[in-house]
């Protein structure tokens, strides 16, 4: 008996965690969701605990809006929407779905808007954002970085320039490559081309997006040293805060690969333990008292073995899916629970949990392919072990019918100019953009 008691006392303690459950999940939630993958993420996250769950999309081709786990649809454009109409709009919304619902943006236009407007929306929402403050501050990336490095947190150099004179300083007391991104959203990497990052090779380069941009009357350009390394050498922590800055949820994990290849988004992550990416963060979330919810990139620099943060976007990631617990524990179930009052069970990190947003990964495996930066052995045995992809899902099916659609709107769907360099402004004057739909 001593070796049997041993034997089944051992596969007592690896046995599977107990499924957590939202004991009280009469509180609804509100999501402003953007055309990320998060947004459908959010929505089934907290739909399968039996949740509420309302969204709020530009139009009807969003793969959000398609979820089984959707009880009420709003359509709303919060770019073009002047900040009176939009507080109007979701003072409606409250009304319509009523109970004081939760609400939750998933991208920064509509992160940015929520805290501005924090004191007029608490009257019919619950809100879990951070400051105004400290929004901005993390939405710019040069007041990320100046801010880091008043602090001591480790980041690559960076320059905000204002001049061409400034570009070209920039260049001389750096190495090439150089990382180009934009100080809010996006920017002209070539004539009719829009960028959220590029990699530039040389000066005559750097200079003519500069120029482009400057021409274009929206430069706002952030130049950052480049870091050298594969995808895996960029981590992530995602987390959630409560008011006294305490980490109730959080997880580090890695990018297995990026979408554009290797200067995006991750299309292939691994959840990883990485205690100094978790203390860096926990440092300067209690710094600047942070409340909310939390997704940050960092990069692991071999010159000096420096985790250096390159960005930090100050809501829920639209990686978050990623980081799970072993109960089913997760950033937006933690926000719930904390917001309503309940008790967030302790949990587990599943440490090697692998997630994957299919379509982008496909693009970015056969990139390498042809490259030959990868094999197809090595990309078969990439995907061992996934547990979770971002469209198929067997509960969830026709958010993945609309994926045509919104690479059509994405491929082929007008703009008018590259980001403003000024923060997502609230204030503009237009009318009405859509009338609301509840199902």
């Amino acid at each position: 008996m001593g070796l049997v008691g041993t034997l089944f006392r051992a596969k007592q303690s690896v046995r599977t965690p107990e499924p957590m459950r939202i004991e009280n999940n009469s509180v609804p939630v509100v999501v402003l969701v953007s055309s990320q993958h998060g947004g459908v993420g959010l929505i089934r996250s907290l739909g399968r605990q039996g949740v509420r769950v309302y969204g709020v999309h530009q139009n009807s081709l969003e793969p959000a809006a398609q979820s089984c786990y959707l009880q009420g649809l709003f359509y709303w454009n919060f770019s073009s929407a002047s900040r009176d109409d939009s507080l109007f709009f979701l003072h409606d919304v409250a009304q319509k779905v009523r109970s004081r619902p939760i609400l939750i943006a998933t991208s920064d236009i509509t992160a940015l808007f929520v805290s501005e407007n924090a004191a007029k929306l608490i009257e019919s929402y619950l809100i879990p954002s951070p400051p105004v403050e400290i929004v901005r501050t993390f939405l710019s990336r040069k007041q990320t970085a100046d801010l880091c490095q008043n602090m001591g947190i480790p980041t690559p150099q960076t320059a905000l320039p204002s001049s061409r004179q400034e570009v070209l300083e920039f260049a001389e007391s750096t190495r090439f490559p150089v990382i180009v991104k934009s100080e809010y959203g996006e920017f002209l990497q070539r004539t009719g081309h829009f960028a959220r990052v590029a990699i530039v090779t040389t000066k005559k380069d750097l200079l003519n997006i500069y120029d482009l941009n400057a021409q274009a009357g929206a430069p706002g350009l952030i130049l950052q040293e480049y870091i050298p390394g594969g995808d895996d050498a960029i981590w992530m922590f995602n987390g959630y805060f409560n008011d006294h800055s305490d980490c109730l949820f959080g997880a580090t994990g890695r990018k297995l690969r990026q979408f554009p290849p290797h200067r995006g988004s991750t299309s292939l992550g691994i959840c990883a333990r990485n205690d100094a990416v978790e203390m860096l963060t926990k440092q300067l979330m209690r710094a600047v008292a942070y409340r909310g919810p939390l997704d940050v990139g960092y990069r692991f620099d071999s010159r000096d073995g420096q985790y250096k943060l390159l960005d930090l976007n100050p809501r829920i990631g639209s990686t978050f899916r990623l980081f799970v617990a072993q109960n089913g524990l997760d950033v937006a179930r933690a926000l719930y629970l904390d917001v309503t009052g309940q008790t967030i069970p302790s949990a587990q990190v599943s440490e090697g949990r692998k997630w994957i947003v299919e379509s982008n990964d496909l693009i970015s495996s056969w990139t390498d392919l042809r490259q030959r930066q990868l094999t197809f052995c090595g990309w078969w045995r990439s995907l061992r072990n996934i547990q979770e992809g971002v469209w198929l899902a067997s509960d969830d099916l026709k958010p993945v019918a609309t994926l045509p659609l919104l690479w059509l709107r994405k491929r082929f769907g007008s703009r008018t100019g590259p980001t403003s360099a000024t923060p997502p402004s609230m204030d503009r004057t237009s009318p009405k953009d859509t009338e609301t739909l509840t199902a």
